[in-house]
């Protein structure tokens, strides 16, 4: 019996030995597409920039807002490969298992119907550490462009049509936009001043007719980050409303351009946090439409041109 139980345990230390010790080598994915998940294209169509690089057109944070340079227009960020309907009350998610994507694009549009979606940056089971809601008055004209930090790995991005089956909308995550969005933080650090906005209060931004559109963004030191921003244009008209929240203002920092067509635009930043959570705001004109297209005219809060 001492001598089979001896062969026996020589046997199972060299079997155990063997998965211990034998190094298992893996290859990661950069991304790892659900079931919901389009195509993301062949290998080398992500949009990089070296680190450093200056910040102009065609730059990464041109491409990172959807404003690309010559030969990467707005049909190629929409392609119908990499592009997903979303169908009202429906959910579709992207998943992102390796720490090599450090931030990524989410845009959103419609046909020129409403848009209300719901968009969650899942990391772990139960665990939420962003999420913002989304209402566009017109998906078409003012459609929606954000940046979000994944650090760490294994991050999920989820988004969710809460309009009714008569209202989809049009959706698409861009991977590798972690130099675009560093990038874009340090042009806003080194050319703007931000603006303290204390726990309930609220900051108001006035644009001219030839800003088309307005970057945001929005930073705390480490603190919870809840804020509300809205575009409105005529008296208490809501064109575009963005409820954020972000566990960590400092790791994660909320990053968009808002469409801003016409004329009469006000971007209003309201800290729906308490007192003891204010955060940095720093709001700028992102694109300015310098040639004159004629008139504009408000009329009852829509827009029309001469």
């Amino acid at each position: 019996m001492k001598f089979y139980a001896s062969i026996l345990f020589a046997a199972s230390s060299n079997v155990l030995g063997g998965f211990a010790f034998a190094p298992k080598v893996t290859k990661q994915v950069a991304v790892k597409p659900l079931q919901s998940t389009p195509s993301f294209g062949p290998p080398g169509t992500a949009i990089k920039a070296p680190p450093g690089a200056p910040i102009g057109a065609g730059s990464a944070k041109d491409a990172a807002l959807g404003r690309a340079g010559p030969g990467i227009g707005d049909k190629a960020l929409w392609d119908p490969k990499n592009t997903v309907r979303v169908e009202g009350s429906s959910l579709r998610t992207w998943s992102f298992m390796t720490p090599e994507v450090e931030a990524v694009q989410v845009r959103m549009k419609t046909n020129g119907r409403p848009l209300n979606a719901n968009v969650d940056l899942w990391q772990g089971p139960d665990n939420t550490p962003q999420k913002m809601g989304v209402y566009i008055e017109d998906g078409a004209m003012r459609p929606f462009s954000c940046v979000m930090a994944t650090p760490w790995g294994q991050n999920t991005v989820a988004v969710r049509n809460t309009a009714q089956m008569e209202f989809p909308l049009d959706a698409t995550v861009q991977t590798n936009m972690g130099t675009a969005l560093s990038a874009a933080i340090e042009e806003l650090s080194d050319t703007s001043e931000p603006v303290t906005v204390q726990g309930g209060a609220v900051k108001t931004y006035s644009f001219s007719p030839m800003v088309a559109s307005v970057q945001i963004l929005l930073k705390t030191d480490g603190r919870p980050l809840n804020a509300r921003i809205e575009l409105l244009q005529g008296p208490n008209n809501n064109k575009q409303v963005v409820e954020v929240y972000t566990e960590d203002g400092l790791d994660r920092p909320f990053f968009a351009v808002i469409e801003s067509p016409g004329s009469g635009n006000v971007v209003r930043i309201v800290n729906t946090s308490p007192l003891e959570f204010p955060m940095n705001s720093r709001v700028e004109p992102f694109e300015v439409n310098t040639e004159g297209e004629g008139g504009v005219i408000i009329d009852g809060g829509n827009v029309r041109q001469n």
